[in-house]
């Protein structure tokens, strides 16, 4: 009658709480579909409820076979698990601020709960987005140095602007260390001259591989202006029914080369009126088709003004060593950390007057 589901043990994610959360919703829509089918059957119906907790713990070795873990943090979520009425998600304190920017949850309540002497608090879930960070980026704090990055960013916009073929911009470095603020400074400094188009690549889930194209034909309008761009283009049609079919808005399938070639066609036709930013992020999480894909467009995309930008991972370039080699219209921009002396500048600027102790300060640095 009960069920323990464990993450990050034994591989740690950056976001585990919220594969934990976003799995905790898909049991409860799965269940509310197999609930209509015992109902018409049987005559019974079945209820969950999920408590979820994020904390330290003791774990076995995952060399010795052992999968037990153990500590407050397990206790907890089950006290939380026994406190939530049938249907119910409950999350704790140490989980939410994980989750926040993803979650819908109701106000906070309090539980007592067998083994703790003071009330415990948690949030009732009531709805996650798919596709939405656990913890949003800021993407607003004052840029501090970058000036040498930015001048190669820009002089790359405008020979992509000036005349074909396609350029490829690949920004590489560790998490945080500033590619998508870079980027965003360039996008701003652009004022308006681009059309720009942006898909993100995901960890994890089913049929993601051209999820960042969906994000694409999202952001140009959906799939309504799709087929009022390529009204009247030579093969429009076909077009616009491989791009669906890529993105799941059509069942099917098609092949990559076809797939590949539609996809370049809509952008081309999206960029024919104005130069096209196209704006991948997380490409350390691509599939080697979307790998692939980019590739391509970059590679035969010769007659239209478009400026692809991929941020990713050092990790890319270990999964595709040949995106590294030297090409005419390729650039790869491989991003180094602040000096002491610009983190300490950027602190001052984020804190905006408030003084930080010396060693808080230290420790950010």
């Amino acid at each position: 009658d009960e069920v323990m589901a464990v993450f990050g043990v034994p591989t740690v994610h950056e976001d585990d709480a919220l594969r934990a959360v976003r799995t905790g919703m898909a049991m409860k829509r799965h269940l509310a579909v197999l609930n209509r089918e015992l109902r018409a059957t049987w005559g019974v119906t079945l209820a969950c409820r999920i408590g979820i907790n994020t904390g330290e713990v003791v774990a076995g070795g995952p060399g010795t076979g052992q999968t037990f873990v153990t500590g407050d943090a397990v206790n907890l979520a089950k006290r939380l698990e026994q406190a939530a009425a049938p249907g119910e998600i409950l999350i704790g304190m140490a989980t939410y601020p994980l989750v926040r920017d993803a979650v819908t949850v109701g106000r906070r309540e309090q539980f007592s709960v067998k083994g703790k002497r003071e009330p415990v608090s948690a949030f009732r879930l009531q709805d996650v987005d798919a596709t939405a960070a656990g913890v949003m980026r800021r993407l607003d704090a004052p840029l501090v140095d970058r000036e040498v990055e930015l001048r190669l960013l820009q002089a790359t916009a405008d020979a992509s602007e000036r005349e074909p073929p396609c350029q490829l911009f690949t920004v590489v470095g560790p998490a945080g260390i500033g590619k998508s603020r870079l980027v965003t400074e360039l996008l701003d400094r652009l004022d308006g001259r681009f059309r720009r188009l942006r898909g993100r690549c995901l960890p994890y889930g089913e049929a993601i591989t051209f999820w960042p194209v969906r994000g694409i034909v999202d952001e140009a309008g959906g799939e309504e202006a799709l087929a009022a761009l390529l009204a009247g283009v030579e093969d429009g049609v076909r077009i616009a029914e491989l791009v669906r079919t890529a993105v799941g808005q059509t069942a099917g399938a098609a092949a990559a080369e076809e797939t590949f070639w539609a996809i370049r066609r809509m952008l081309e036709e999206l960029a024919r009126d104005r130069p096209l930013v196209v704006f991948f992020d997380d490409v350390h999480w691509a599939s080697p088709t979307l790998l692939d894909l980019i590739e391509y467009l970059a590679g035969w995309m010769r007659d239209a003004r478009v400026l692809i930008l991929v941020l990713a991972r050092s990790e890319l370039l270990e999964l595709r060593p040949t995106w590294a080699t030297p090409r005419a219209n390729a650039t790869i921009l491989a991003l180094e950390p602040l000096s002491d002396a610009e983190s300490d500048l950027l602190l001052a600027r984020l804190a905006d007057g408030v003084g930080l102790p010396a060693e808080t300060r230290e420790r950010i640095v």
